[in-house]
């Protein structure tokens, strides 16, 4: 069936509807079955390699973690690639991405070996880091190329549901990932020699990503040589990825409203993570029974996120990005008030939700860049989501940590996250509205 597009109002009209429609669709584009797997294979390793390393940094016997550390680990590990990544994308707009994932991959298992090593030899913390930062993001990088490549692999009017389907089926491999290291954490201990036994099994899936991200042909994934590429040097194409990255950005109203209601939820998941985490580790046994309550609190978010996955196609058709996004900017902020008693087991059914109503939000992103944005610069934009992603997750965490007690004993962080969406839903509203048609449907 035809896509009917008005202005930057997409209403998909496809036979894509049941599960045994979205499986039959799978099954007849190849090329992105192929993709799938290999997202299922790398976002298995990253739930493995994150849950690793959280178990061998904030819940390790052999050492004390407060505010201020949790906040120093997550800034090392993600900040300083989130500002370097919108320069990075622009090698995706210009190299063939199929190059880019595999080389991505091999210097991931390069990097996982030397952290396992690291681990090994209790060598400190100040390597494990470094080589840690290196391997996110070389992990965020294949993410990102991932995104970027899915409109080569399926029909235009197929990206929305095709792309539900994979960010679905990667968020539970990253749940089975991260929940499956309990299991060699239980046999090898929770000291630096199990986190580094759980760190090198990690090599399994990203091996089967990197043999996965051969089996495509050249340039099967893009980028499309259009007018709008980037012609020059790859020194001038890597150091203009920003500047094409945020003039796209600014450019398009879609992509800048959805961008902004994305940064407001990863300002909140950011306080919201650093709020369980400390009240885990002053639970009786931190050192398994909290990692087992974090990982429950991440685990429902990440089924909020599934369920997202299947609800917001059919959200999207009936009322459009702009809308779907408004209504769950709205719902969030409802959510997030009512977690503010800090009860964990509260504050883990509002995970659910909120993991919900966040994922409706990146994915109304995710198609306004898919759909809106010429592939010669959606790497580019890609690289700048990817960098506000955790550019605004490190900085709620950072500011809150030095506010916060230690025992996470601060509701009104949580009251403040709910402002946070109230924010983000008005800067989506204003600028997401230059974006809709003069005569809406």
């Amino acid at each position: 069936m035809p896509m009917v597009e008005v202005g930057f109002v997409i209403q998909t009209r496809t036979h894509v509807r049941t599960p045994v429609d979205v499986w039959r669709a799978v099954r007849n584009l190849p090329d992105f079955r192929r993709l799938l797997q290999l997202r299922i294979a790398s976002q298995f390793g990253d739930g493995l390699f994150q849950a690793g390393l959280a178990g061998a940094l904030l819940f390790n016997p052999d050492h004390a973690t407060g505010p201020m550390a949790i906040a120093g680990a997550f800034t090392v590990l993600f900040l300083p690639y989130s500002l370097l990544g919108p320069f990075a994308g622009a090698l995706m707009d210009r190299w063939d991405r199929r190059w880019v994932l595999v080389g991505a991959n091999i210097g991931r298992l390069v990097l996982i070996v030397a952290i396992g090593t690291i681990l090994a030899l209790s060598a400190g913390e100040l390597p494990l880091l470094c080589a840690a930062l290196l391997a996110n993001g070389l992990a965020r990088f294949v993410a990102s190329g991932l995104s970027a490549a899915l409109p080569h692999v399926v029909p235009r009017e197929q990206v929305v549901t095709m792309n539900s389907v994979a960010i679905a089926s990667g968020a539970i491999a990253a749940f089975l990932g991260a929940n499956f290291m309990l299991l060699p954490r239980w046999l090898a201990g929770s000291g630096d020699e199990g986190a580094s036994t759980i760190i090198f099994i990690v090599t399994v899936p990203v091996s089967i990503a990197l043999v996965l991200a051969l089996r495509f042909g050249p340039r099967v994934l893009g980028p499309d040589d259009t007018k709008r590429a980037i012609h020059g040097s790859a020194i001038y194409a890597v150091t203009t990825g920003w500047l094409h990255g945020v003039r796209t950005v600014v450019q398009l109203p879609t992509v800048a409203a959805a961008l902004a209601g994305l940064a407001a939820h990863r300002m909140v998941v950011g306080i919201n993570s650093l709020l369980v985490l400390l009240l885990v580790q002053h639970m009786t046994a931190p050192a398994f029974g909290g990692l087992g309550t974090a990982l429950m609190f991440f685990a429902a978010t990440g089924l909020g996120a599934f369920l997202a996955n299947v609800l917001t196609p059919a959200a999207i058709r009936r009322w459009g990005r702009y809308a779907t996004a408004n209504g769950a900017l709205v719902a969030a902020a409802a959510i997030q008030v009512a977690g503010a008693g800090l009860l964990l087991p509260v504050m883990v059914v509002c995970g659910f939700f909120l993991g919900v109503a966040g994922q409706v939000v990146k994915l109304c992103a995710d198609s306004a860049m898919q759909i809106d944005v010429d592939d010669a610069l959606r790497g580019h934009v890609f690289a700048i989501q990817d960098a506000l992603f955790w550019v605004s997750y490190i900085a709620s965490i950072t500011i809150a940590a030095t506010l916060i007690p230690a025992d996470g004993r601060a509701p009104v962080f949580a009251l403040f996250g709910s402002v946070l969406y109230v924010m983000g839903l008005i800067v989506h509203s204003i600028v997401g509205r230059r974006g809709q048609p003069a005569n809406p449907r």
